[in-house]
């Protein structure tokens, strides 16, 4: 019997940080421990109590 080898599963990294809504693991916003994707922050930000500004956000 072959016996089952145990993965290495890294305590760090982006493959370790997923997003808390979608699930994704690319463009985590990990400030003020968010967790969530830049896309679902976009979705969900402003009633979280963030508020856009600067040129572009108007």
């Amino acid at each position: 019997m072959k016996t089952q080898e145990k993965k290495f599963r890294p305590s760090a990294g982006k493959g370790n940080r997923t997003c808390r809504r979608c699930g994704t693991h690319r463009g985590i916003i990990r400030r003020a421990d968010l967790m969530i994707c830049r896309r679902c922050f976009r979705e969900i930000g402003e009633s979280l109590g963030f508020k856009k500004t600067g040129a572009r956000g108007g």
